[in-house]
C-alpha cells in the first residue's frame, strides 16, 4: 500500500498504547468537528472511538443524529485504511443505512466496530455497531467506493 496521504494523520496515538490516531490535520474541514479519532484493529473487527462533546449535542444534551451519522461515516474510512483496503481520502460513501437504537450520551467514549463483509474491485461493503460503555447505540451498514487508479 502507498505511503498514508500528508493531509491525514494514521499513526500512533501518544495518549493511548495500542491505539493509532486518525483524523485530517487540516482543521478546517468536517471532520476536524468530531474531534480527537482513535482506530485498533483486533479479531478482524476495526474499532474506532470519540469522545462527544457538549458540541456534538442535541438539545436533549445526547448526541445529535447528525453528529452520530458523521462519526459513523467517518468510521467507515477510518476502518477500511486500517485494514489496508483503501488510501484516506480518495474514496467516496455510496450508502449508509443506520438505525439509532439509543441515545448516546456526551462526555462517555463512543465506539464504531465495524467489520467487512465483502470487497470487490471498486466497492467495500461494510457493517457494524456503535457502542458506549456495553449498550448499543446505532447499527449500520455502508458502501464505500474505492478510488480509480490514475
Amino acid at each position: 500500500m502507498e505511503e498514508p496521504k500528508p493531509e491525514f494523520h494514521y499513526e500512533d496515538h501518544p495518549d493511548h498504547p495500542c491505539w493509532k490516531r486518525w483524523g485530517l490535520k487540516n482543521s478546517d474541514r468536517y471532520n476536524t468537528f468530531l474531534g480527537d479519532m482513535m482506530v485498533r484493529v483486533e479479531d478482524g473487527t476495526c474499532r474506532v472511538r470519540m469522545l462527544p462533546e457538549r458540541r456534538h449535542s442535541n438539545l436533549g444534551n445526547n448526541v445529535h443524529g447528525g453528529a452520530m451519522l458523521g462519526f459513523i461515516d467517518v468510521a467507515l474510512f477510518a476502518a477500511a485504511r486500517s485494514f489496508g483496503l483503501i488510501e484516506a481520502g480518495t474514496a467516496v460513501t455510496l450508502d449508509l443505512n443506520t438505525h439509532f437504537i439509543g441515545a448516546g450520551t456526551i462526555g462517555e467514549l463512543l465506539e464504531a466496530r465495524v467489520e467487512l463483509l465483502r470487497e470487490t474491485g471498486r466497492l467495500l461493503f461494510m457493517r457494524g455497531l456503535v457502542m458506549q460503555d456495553d449498550d448499543p447505540v446505532a447499527e449500520f451498514s455502508g458502501t464505500i467506493r474505492k478510488p480509480t487508479k490514475r
